[in-house]
C-alpha cells in the first residue's frame, strides 16, 4: 500500500469514525422502545427528514451507477432516468406525505409500512387473520435483501479499486461495517447520519464534476467530446460500444470504438420516466413522511429535497459524461464503466481530498443499506413475529429478534452480491420496481379512494410483485415493445387488480370509511 493510498484510507477512517459516533450518540435513545428503535418517536425535523430521505434513497447508484450509464452510452438512459425520479420524488412530496403522516397517526399509530396498511384495513379485528400485514413484510424482506445486496456490491467495487483487494473480502467488510453500525444506533441513528451523509454526497458530486470538467479543457471540450460519438449527447437516440468477443469495448488507435446510434424511441422514454413511480412504493422514502414531528412541516422539507435531488442527478449524469472526455477508454466494460467516478476522483485530488470525496461513495452506500436493513428487519420482527406469532411478545424481544434478523438478512445479501461483474443501475433497478409495483399503488388507492378494500389491497400487492418477476425474466425477452422496464407495466396492471377486486368484493366496513374520511377532511383544512 503506498503513501497515497493510505492519505486516502485515512480519511475514510476519519469518516466512518464519524459515523460510528453518530450511533453510539443515538444509541440509548433509540434502544428506549421499538418506535424509537424503527421510527425514531417521530421527532425527525424538517431539514434531517428531508435530506434522509433522499440520502437513503439514492445510495451508492448516485454516485457510481448513474454516472456509469452514462459514461458507457451516453445521455438518454441516465437523464431519462433522472426526470423520471425527480418528478417522482416532488409528487410523492407533495400528494402522499401529508395525508400518509397522519392517517398513520389514525391508523393506531403505525410505526412500520405493513403496520400502516394492516391497521388501514382493520386486520386483526373480528379474529380475521393479518395477511396485508404478511404479505407486506414479506415483500419488504425480499426486495430490501436484493436492494441490500447492491449496496454490498458498491462497497466491493470501491474498496477493491481503491486499495486492489480482493473484491469479495472487502465486499464483505463493508457488510460488517454496515450490520454492525445498523445494530447499535436505529433509525434516529440512521436518519441523522443520513443528513450528514446527503451534504457529503452533494458536496463529492459538485468537487468533482467541477474538478473533471478543468481537466478535460472545459465545458465545451465535454460538450464537443459528447457531440462526435454517435448518439451519446441525445436524448432521442443512444451511443452504442462496439463490443470484442471478451465484451470489451474495441479501442482504435487510443479512441474507443462506437457503432451507429440506435433509437431512443416514446417507448423506451416512458419506460425510463416510469421511475417516478417507484417513489410512491419506496418505504425508506414514506417511513420519513410518517417520522416527521409536525406535518406542517412537510412543505419545507419538499422545498429542501427537491433542490438537492435535482443537483445531484444533473451533476451525477454530467460526471459520466465528462468521464468519457477524460478518460476515454480506461472503462471497457458496462460494469466497470460505473468506477468513472472513483477514477475521477482518485486522479484529480490530493490523497487526502480524495478520500474525503470517496467517502460520498461510502456516505451513500452506508444511509441507503442501513435503512434497507432496518426496515427489513422491522418487517420481520415487528410485523411477522410479534404481529402474527407472538403477539405479546415484549419490546426486549422484538428488539432481539429485530438484530438476528439484521444478521441473516446481511448474510444473504452477502452471498447476492458475491458475483464481481453484478451492475450496480441493474440491481437497484429491479428492488425499485419490486417497491413501486408492491407498495406504490397500493400506497396511492389507501389515501385517495374509499372503496379500496382488504382483498383489493392483498390483490395489488400480489399481482404487482408477481408481474415484476414475470415481466422481469419472461416476457421482456420477447424484446421490442415489450422490453421496457417492468415497473411500468407492473405498476398499471397492479392498479387495475386494486379497481376491478375492490368493486367485486364487500365494501370496506363503516369504521374503514370513517377513517378515511376523517383523515381526508383534516388534510384539507
Amino acid at each position: 500500500m503506498n503513501a497515497k493510498t493510505v492519505q486516502i484510507l485515512i480519511a475514510m477512517i476519519i469518516y466512518m469514525a464519524g459515523v460510528i459516533a453518530i450511533g453510539i450518540v443515538f444509541a440509548k435513545r433509540a434502544n428506549k422502545s421499538s418506535e424509537n428503535y424503527f421510527l425514531g418517536g417521530r421527532t425527525l425535523g424538517p431539514w434531517v427528514t428531508a435530506m434522509s430521505a433522499e440520502a437513503s434513497d439514492m445510495s451508492g447508484w448516485l454516485l457510481m451507477g448513474l454516472p456509469g450509464v452514462a459514461y458507457w452510452c451516453g445521455l438518454a438512459d441516465a437523464a431519462w432516468t433522472a426526470i423520471g425520479l425527480a418528478i417522482g420524488t416532488y409528487l410523492n412530496w407533495l400528494i402522499v406525505s401529508k395525508r400518509l403522516r397522519r392517517y398513520s397517526i389514525r391508523a393506531n399509530n403505525s410505526i412500520t409500512l405493513p403496520d400502516f396498511f394492516s391497521n388501514r384495513f382493520r386486520e386483526g379485528e373480528k379474529n380475521s387473520k393479518k395477511v396485508i400485514m404478511t404479505l407486506a413484510a414479506g415483500f419488504i424482506l425480499i426486495f430490501f435483501t436484493v436492494y441490500a445486496a447492491s449496496c454490498l456490491v458498491t462497497c466491493g467495487k470501491l474498496f477493491s479499486t481503491l486499495f486492489g483487494a480482493p473484491y469479495i473480502a472487502m465486499m464483505i467488510l463493508g457488510a460488517v461495517f454496515v450490520l454492525l453500525y445498523t445494530i447499535l444506533g436505529g433509525f434516529l441513528a440512521e436518519s441523522a447520519s443520513d443528513f450528514m451523509q446527503s451534504i457529503v454526497m452533494i458536496v463529492a458530486l459538485a468537487v468533482i464534476v467541477i474538478i473533471g470538467t478543468v481537466n478535460a479543457g472545459g465545458i465545451g471540450a465535454v460538450v464537443d467530446n459528447a457531440q462526435s460519438i454517435p448518439g451519446f449527447f441525445d436524448f432521442f437516440n443512444q451511443a452504442t460500444p462496439v463490443l470484442n468477443e471478451a465484451g470489451e469495448q474495441v479501442v482504435s488507435n487510443g479512441s474507443p470504438v462506437f457503432g451507429e446510434a440506435s433509437s431512443y424511441g416514446v417507448l423506451r422514454i416512458f419506460s425510463m420516466l416510469a421511475w417516478g413511480l417507484g417513489y410512491f412504493g419506496m418505504p425508506q422514502v414514506l417511513l420519513r413522511f410518517m417520522a416527521i414531528r409536525s406535518e406542517n412541516e412537510l412543505n419545507r422539507s419538499r422545498r429542501i429535497a427537491m433542490i438537492w435531488v435535482v443537483i445531484s442527478l444533473a451533476v451525477a449524469v454530467f460526471i459520466g459524461i465528462v468521464g468519457r472526455q477524460v478518460f476515454p477508454t480506461e472503462h471497457l466494460t458496462s460494469t466497470d464503466a460505473e468506477n468513472i467516478f472513483i477514477t475521477l476522483s482518485t486522479s484529480s485530488l490530493p490523497p487526502i481530498i480524495a478520500g474525503f470525496v470517496m467517502a460520498g461513495i461510502l456516505a451513500a452506500t452506508i444511509s441507503s443499506s442501513d435503512s434497507y436493513l432496518l426496515i427489513a428487519a422491522s418487517a420481520f420482527s415487528k410485523n411477522i413475529y410479534q404481529g402474527v406469532f407472538k403477539k405479546d411478545a415484549s419490546d426486549k424481544q422484538v428488539m432481539t429478534i429485530s438484530r438476528i434478523t439484521l444478521l441473516v438478512i446481511t448474510l444473504i445479501a452477502v452471498i447476492i452480491a458475491l458475483d464481481e461483474k453484478s451492475v450496480i443501475f441493474q440491481v437497484v433497478s429491479f428492488a425499485w420496481a419490486g417497491f413501486g409495483a408492491t407498495f406504490g399503488p397500493l400506497m396511492l388507492f389507501s389515501l385517495f379512494w374509499k372503496r379500496i378494500n382488504k382483498a383489493g389491497a392483498i390483490a395489488g400487492m400480489i399481482s404487482g410483485a408477481g408481474m415484476v418477476f414475470l415481466w422481469k425474466l419472461v416476457i421482456s425477452k420477447l424484446g421490442g415493445i415489450f422490453a421496457i422496464y417492468e415497473l411500468l407495466p407492473a405498476f398499471i396492471f397492479s392498479s387495475i387488480c386494486i379497481v376491478v377486486v375492490s368493486l367485486l368484493t364487500t365494501p370496506p366496513s363503516k369504521e374503514i370509511e370513517e377513517d378515511f374520511i376523517a383523515v381526508k377532511e383534516n388534510v384539507q383544512e
